[in-house]
């Protein structure tokens, strides 16, 4: 298996410093973003796009830091209704497979993502329980009118690249848990779509990782390394579907996600959080998820996603990758 990171934590490093520090940390692979919600300055899009020169020494780079480049990562909301978020989502996610194609790159990361709920509307809708008919109603516009046909297109660039696109399942997005990740592929009848398995945002859900691993089998293309902490005592309070959180001030710079949309603060008393490898759940969880990865694509990458907010960038990363690698050797993988 290639055990690496998604390097968007370190956006404010030149590339060279970020996949020297991930060489550091025992590291072998990279993830990189080129849009969606975040910037890209890991990538000069543009100029690869243009330049087989700019191509070869892109990844020369990777090759002289001994990195290998494994995914490119786009994660956004390419469905959504908000005319100055989803269609740049959308398009950075068309360019990205190009890109990936062209660098030969086989894996692009991004999330399904989630429209209105009926025509005409400017905010996406996200229904997770649709004990009422015209929730049902809702879902049926947002597959059969909106995804269906967006993603049956992404099937067939991707197809065209020989790439393979990689669903983050994640809150507020159509796929989201593993029977949604299904559905769209045999909507789609994908052969170049299926799961980034991720398993910071199953914890919270309920899900077994390595359950929904195994369900999902071969449409298991790529993985994330992030833990989350399930702080039982606040869940008993307040559950883990929680609408605690509060915008973040102007002053302090929010991220900007698209158009007029920012980045809120978290609960001061969340009932989960995102926490580095081994802080949420300890090698009784992550060897056997690697294992149960590896059953599927002994070289399938898998890579650090820093979100762990008590810590700062190079603990974080340092701390997921001691405990990844670790967890890797007492898999045997």
């Amino acid at each position: 298996m290639k055990l690496g990171a998604y390097t968007a934590c370190l956006h404010d490093r030149p590339l060279d410093e970020t996949l020297k520090i991930l060489g550091e940390l025992g590291l072998t692979s990279a993830e990189i973003n080129t849009g969606g919600f975040i910037g890209t300055p890991h990538i000069p899009i543009d100029d690869l796009l243009s330049s087989p020169g700019a191509r070869e020494d892109y990844l020369g780079r990777f090759s002289q830091a001994g990195i290998t480049l494994t995914g490119l990562n786009v994660n956004g909301n390419p469905l959504n209704p908000d005319p100055l978020v989803g269609p740049q989502h959308a398009a950075d996610l068309r360019r990205t497979i190009e890109l990936a194609g062209l660098l030969g790159v086989r894996r692009v990361v991004t999330m399904s993502g989630l429209p209105a709920g009926h025509p005409g509307s400017s905010t996406a809708n996200w229904v997770v329980n649709p004990w009422d008919s015209q929730w049902l109603d809702v879902l049926e516009y947002q597959w059969t009118e909106v995804a269906v046909p967006f993603w049956s297109d992404i099937q067939a660039r991707a197809a065209y690249a020989d790439v393979k696109v990689c669903i983050e399942m994640h809150p507020h997005n159509l796929v989201f848990n593993p029977p949604t990740l299904q559905r769209l592929v045999e909507q789609t009848r994908a052969t170049h779509v299926g799961a980034e398995m991720d398993p910071s945002h199953l914890f919270w859900q309920g899900i077994d990782p390595v359950a929904a691993v195994e369900y999902l089998g071969d449409l298991v293309f790529h993985a994330a390394a992030k833990d989350t902490r399930i702080n039982e005592e606040n869940v008993r309070r307040f559950g883990v579907l929680d609408d605690r959180f509060t915008r973040t001030p102007a002053d302090r710079n929010p991220l900007n996600l698209g158009g007029r949309n920012t980045l809120n603060q978290w609960p001061t008393q969340p009932s989960w959080q995102f926490v580095a490898v081994g802080r949420g759940h300890g090698e009784e969880f992550w060897a056997p998820f690697l294992r149960a990865l590896h059953a599927v694509d002994p070289e399938m990458a898998v890579n650090i996603e820093h979100e762990d907010t008590e810590l700062d960038q190079i603990e974080g990363l340092r701390q997921a990758a001691v405990n990844l690698l670790a967890a890797a050797e007492a898999a045997g993988v």
